[in-house]
């Protein structure tokens, strides 16, 4: 296969290791030309892309801490972060990345044989200000042991084409397409997700692995049932889940599709990754999310709050926020362990979960924290109180909705929407009532909403 190759008019087109390498060394070399250096933040806000990859493990062999954001973040929600992190530079145009991918050729540099940070995400938190998870500069053991964790669970290697279907700005699929190619293998990124195109790339394509929200699969089955037309899942020896929980039928029916020994769950957050779950544990033990991952031990709290200690390399701080950091971390017996406040159980060594975070929504394996839509809607004139609450939904799991009280127009409020929130963050209903539901205590009883 040779270093860039597009398989049909359509598909996308597949970057290998050695193209990527070639790259990456052309982007260390302009970001050092446009002054870069170790520790300084690069702020990458467009639509994802294999190109988007290579920059990412150039930034961070570099030294330089790469920060995916949702392109779709509003100027509101984008300057918020930009003033908070105080980036070297930010991209937000095609054009810049390929200025970067050009390189500047008298600019001398060297790429780590390992990435020496992990990229930094923001993740919404209860406060509803995002808070930017922060892993600092690592070590050359640590750098290597990061890279070897994620090879050695999901058995990255030369052989693979990893087929990225979700957005690569997102901390899941760009893990996985990273450790592909550092394993020397190679990916093709989906503009965007759409199960034809995913049909058809894995019949031209053949991947071997993909990562994917439960989302995906409910559309893919859907498109398979609407149009009468058939998937050769054969290529796959990996399609991992996660995001938010996969409905049963669903995840049976990938196991049908897929294979059983094809099929795994993890469940992680932005913070850190703590179970793998292979579909067969799954089956013998319905209702986990398997093991704590190799190196990692998960235990509950007397309130049932789900811990995990973590090696060195697998530990964060949130950006400037002291008070947030020590409350996500606490010594244990088995090391440094953090939380994200999901409450569970474990059982026989297996993780249960009862409760995400408190309030969370998850639409479309995409995190939406009600404090953070009130924030932004609460100043809207004639706005006295308004909360934020989820429903089922049958295609996105979650969705989206807002409950007010004041004089003041719906489409007041969905104008503002637009305006300061992405759009998986946007109710998708407002209703006007009379008085929130609370507790003796002035909590919103949002379960009742």
């Amino acid at each position: 296969m040779s270093p860039t190759t597009p398989m049909s008019p359509t598909d996308p087109t597949v970057l290998t290791a050695e193209r990527s390498e070639s790259d990456q060394e052309a982007v260390a070399a302009a970001l050092h030309a446009h002054g870069l250096g170790d520790g300084d933040r690069l702020v990458l806000s467009l639509p994802g892309s294999a190109d988007y990859v290579s920059v990412v493990l150039a930034a961070s062999r570099a030294g330089i801490v790469p920060v995916p954001l949702d392109p779709r973040l509003t100027d509101h929600e984008r300057r918020s972060i930009l003033a908070d992190i105080e980036p070297s530079l930010v991209v937000r145009e095609t054009e810049q990345l390929a200025e970067l991918l050009a390189g500047r050729p008298s600019i001398s540099t060297s790429l780590a044989p390992w990435p020496r940070c992990r990229p930094m995400h923001f993740t919404s938190g209860t406060t509803g200000r995002p808070k930017g998870v922060w892993s600092g500069l690592l070590d050359a053991a640590d750098a290597r042991s990061l890279v070897l964790e994620e090879r050695d669970l999901w058995g990255f290697d030369a052989a693979d084409l990893d087929l990225v279907v979700s957005p690569v700005y997102h901390s899941a699929p760009l893990r996985f397409a990273a450790g592909t190619l550092l394993a020397g293998g190679a990916i093709a990124v989906l503009e965007r997700f759409d199960p034809a195109a995913l049909v058809e790339a894995v019949e031209h394509l053949r991947p071997s692995t993909m990562f994917c929200v439960p989302a995906h699969l409910q559309r893919l089955f859907a498109h398979l049932d609407e149009t009468g037309s058939t998937l050769d899942a054969s290529s796959f020896r990996l399609v991992a889940h996660a995001g938010a929980p996969c409905p049963e039928p669903v995840r049976r029916r990938a196991h049908d599709l897929f294979g059983l020994d094809t099929v795994w769950e993890f469940y992680g957050s932005t913070e850190g990754q703590i179970t793998a779950c292979p579909a067969p544990t799954w089956v013998r033990h319905p209702g986990t999310v398997g093991p704590a991952r190799p190196g990692r031990v998960a235990t509950v709290d007397a309130d049932g709050q789900l811990w995990c200690a973590v090696p060195s390399w697998g530990r964060f701080t949130y950006w400037r926020d002291e008070e947030k950091t020590a409350a996500a971390w606490r010594e244990t017996p088995d090391g440094p362990a953090f939380t994200v406040g999901d409450l569970g159980r474990v059982e026989d060594g297996l993780v249960h979960l009862d409760s995400r975070r408190s309030d969370l929504i998850i639409t479309g394996g995409v995190n939406v924290y009600p404090a953070e839509v009130e924030a932004a809607l609460e100043d809207v004139p004639g706005v006295q109180e308004i909360a934020v609450f989820s429903r089922p939904d049958e295609h996105w799991g979650q969705r989206v909705c807002a409950a007010f009280v004041g004089d003041v127009s719906e489409d007041d409020l969905q104008r503002r929407a637009r305006e300061r929130l992405a759009p998986p963050k946007r109710p998708k209903t407002y209703e006007r009532i009379d008085a929130l539901p609370r507790t003796a205590t002035g909590k919103v009883r949002r379960s009742e909403l």
